[in-house]
């Protein structure tokens, strides 16, 4: 009775009953487990109200605190006001935040916890983390669900949580990046794959259908409403559709359908960004437009034998990516938009099609998280048992559905309607989903949270599904009974998991830690109590979020790269760790409004990154000058004219006296005022002043 099979038998309503009790009962259980591990790793519960804001690390710390905000606001007219016309986020400037970012998830938990009758409770930190946790939840129910329809069973979604929590390192990290976006969108997305793989399911209703249709609106709208890289993610998912529909695996009606979901998801979450320019130039809907289009007008695609229909699909496929590029560079041009382009800046120079020397995707290219994937990703997974059967299924799956895709090209339609189908659609689109998405993950590490949940759902359906046990026996010419396979390997691996991991995971409960960083806590007290509220800071994206969080203070910069000036104005604000005269940082400083200046000893000295990948060597190549310590420079490279300026101003030498004043300094952390009037002086650097 699960999935629209129809049987609405006691015995399969109890059986199904039974399967999303168990579901419920993992997505729990998640749920209380990173919920524990963050405590534990942070004594959260026992820590200062300045501690717990600093442990929203880096651009956590920033989402953060447009909750925090709308709480403190005098009501909820207000709080969105201030929001539309902010003017503290980026200094000179006021930008609607709604437009900007996605954080509808931050507005709504804070008139969810306005509204509800628990202020005496529980505390508004841990609405929201209690919050993310619980979603943790609904990806694993979301997982659940999609192996138990590809399998039949619900075993499969149970081995698929059991798999998710025991791979947590390589499957989520929300206990210490809670705010991030992908931990509120990932969910939904999960949730959109099963609303998808019960839509194929070829013996649905027509009513079920319906509402399957309405649950991937909704799924894909919440997804694309939380995360602003959704057009890639979406992208990616178009080529799944796009592949399947080649393929004569999809009707018509299902590829039209599918993409007008996609379609329909963003232009919502269009309208409520205030009409972001950014939705309307993604590639997604430029791809999913010309494909459409293409289509339309190539009715013929689907008729000849097998050379002529490769040959059009060769040139359908070439058709398409052509209109593709061509609608969303005029749609580009036509608005004027920019925000995205470093994120393809990035992809050029990851390539090798693009300048090394760009300092965005410098930025980029040198954190681990958006490298290659580490081949210690796939040991865990094979330590857990996940990666031997996710390989063994993909791989006969994409030989079989290689032969479908080439039968169903080799004969006409009307000898094919009466042919038994080959191939299952919601398998086809799961199998495609899972190698596209796995190729992502390879290619930029942040991306493996994608492939590695679902990667749980595949697995699980090729130990406990039947079309993965029919072939392998087949070839193995064994006649044993497939459902001695399908149940009694499960519970082997069960057993096995449980003998290797449970002592493990209750060692790793048991470990208890204590959040402590105490020069960051006196660098928050200290501009608390000792600046103007309306003070404005200049200083690293991730330093500037934690000091909106935890100070209020207006900031020159911050960690949401997606616009173009404020890319710019962060290139500069980061001259102050760039060889550059006390002069120029200080005119940079001035121009973006600056009254102070936090300088980290962790940056300036950085040796975490090699060389080439310090933040001191990107700003110096963007600079044109040689980098620090042994090594090569490219010979079009110059010594610079002065001293780093992270470096020298330590030294009180008079030209900087001059322009700054020590204000704050402790370990890790120092902390000019700009002073008001500085004194003329002759400039001796031969460097252009720079561009504002």
């Amino acid at each position: 009775c699960f999935g629209g099979t129809g049987d609405w038998s006691w015995r399969c309503i109890i059986w199904t009953s039974i399967g999303w009790s168990v579901s419920v009962g993992l997505g729990l259980l998640c749920c209380i487990y990173v919920a524990t591990l963050h405590e534990n790793d942070l004594w959260f519960s026992n820590i200062k109200e300045v501690e717990r804001e600093i442990s929203f690390r880096t651009e956590c710390g920033l989402y953060y605190s447009y909750y925090k905000q709308m709480l403190q606001a005098s009501s909820i007219k207000e709080g969105l006001l201030e929001l539309i016309h902010d003017n503290m986020t980026e200094s000179r400037r006021t930008i609607n935040l709604l437009q900007r970012m996605n954080i509808y998830q931050e507005v709504f938990l804070s008139v969810l916890y306005r509204l509800l009758p628990i202020q005496p409770y529980l505390e508004p930190v841990y609405f929201y983390i209690y919050t993310v946790f619980s979603l943790q939840a609904v990806y694993v129910i979301g997982l659940y669900l999609t192996a138990w329809l590809l399998s039949g069973s619900w075993l499969a979604g149970t081995l698929t949580g059991v798999w998710y929590i025991l791979n947590r390192v390589d499957t989520t990290r929300v206990e210490f990046t809670i705010s991030l976006r992908e931990n509120w969108s990932l969910p939904f997305f999960a949730l959109q794959v099963a609303a998808i793989t019960c839509y194929l399911r070829p013996q649905l209703g027509a009513l079920q259908q319906k509402v399957m249709v309405w649950l991937m609106y909704v799924t894909t709208f919440c997804f694309c409403l939380m995360w602003q890289f959704n057009q890639f993610i979406l992208l990616v998912q178009a080529l799944v559709i796009y592949s399947l529909d080649c393929a004569d695996l999809l009707t018509t009606t299902q590829v039209t359908t599918l993409y007008l979901v996609q379609v329909s998801g963003l232009l919502t979450v269009w309208l409520l960004q205030f009409c972001n320019s950014m939705i309307l130039g993604s590639l997604v809907l430029s791809f999913i437009v010309a494909a459409l289009f293409i289509r339309h007008y190539h009715s013929g695609l689907k008729t000849g034998g097998l050379l002529v229909r490769l040959g059009k699909v060769l040139f359908h496929s070439a058709a398409v990516l052509l209109l593709t590029v061509i609608i969303n560079f005029l749609t580009k041009k036509v608005l004027q938009l920019r925000s995205d382009e470093h994120i393809f800046k990035f992809i050029k120079s990851k390539f090798a099609l693009g300048s090394t020397r760009d300092f965005d995707a410098g930025l980029y290219l040198c954190e681990e998280a958006f490298g290659l994937l580490p081949l210690d990703t796939l040991e865990r997974l094979a330590g857990t048992l996940l990666l031997y059967p996710y390989m063994l299924t993909v791989l006969l799956l994409c030989g079989t559905l290689a032969v479908a895709a080439l039968q169903n090209l080799r004969y006409v339609v009307s000898a094919r309607l009466r042919r038994v189908e080959a191939f299952r659609p919601d398998v086809a689109y799961n199998l495609l989903h899972t190698v596209l998405y796995g190729i992502l993950a390879f290619s930029t590490m942040r991306m493996k949270y994608i492939w590695t949940g679902h990667m749980c759902a595949v697995a699980a359906y090729g130990v406990c599904g039947t079309e993965v046990w029919t072939l392998v026996l087949r070839v193995l010419r064994c006649n044993t009974k497939l459902r001695l396979f399908r149940y009694a390997v499960p519970l082997l691996i069960f057993c096995w998991l449980y003998y290797k991991f449970w002592p493990k995971l209750m060692e790793e409960l048991s470990e208890l830690r204590e959040f402590y960083d105490p020069d960051t806590v006196e660098l928050m007290t200290w501009i608390s109590t000792k600046t103007p509220k309306q003070a404005v800071f200049a200083g690293s994206m991730q330093l500037l979020a934690g000091i909106k969080l935890c100070t209020g203070r207006v900031l020159t910069n911050h960690p949401h790269y997606e616009d173009k000036v404020l890319r710019e104005r962060t290139r500069q604000v980061y001259q102050v760790y760039a060889r550059r005269s006390p002069e120029d940082v200080y005119d940079i400083l001035r121009a973006v409004g600056a009254d102070y200046v936090v300088l980290e000893n962790s940056i300036c000295y950085e040796r975490r990154h090699r060389r080439g990948c310090r933040l001191r060597d990107l700003l110096d190549l963007a600079n044109g000058h040689v980098m620090d310590g042994p090594g090569d420079n490219d010979p079009d490279l110059v010594p610079a004219a002065h001293q780093r300026f992270c470096e020298a101003i330590k030294t009180d030498a008079a030209a900087y006296t001059a322009l700054f004043t020590r204000a704050f300094q402790n370990k890790t952390f120092y902390v000019y005022r700009l002073k008001k009037k500085r004194k003329k002086s002759t400039k001796t650097s031969s460097e252009p002043h720079p561009p504002q």
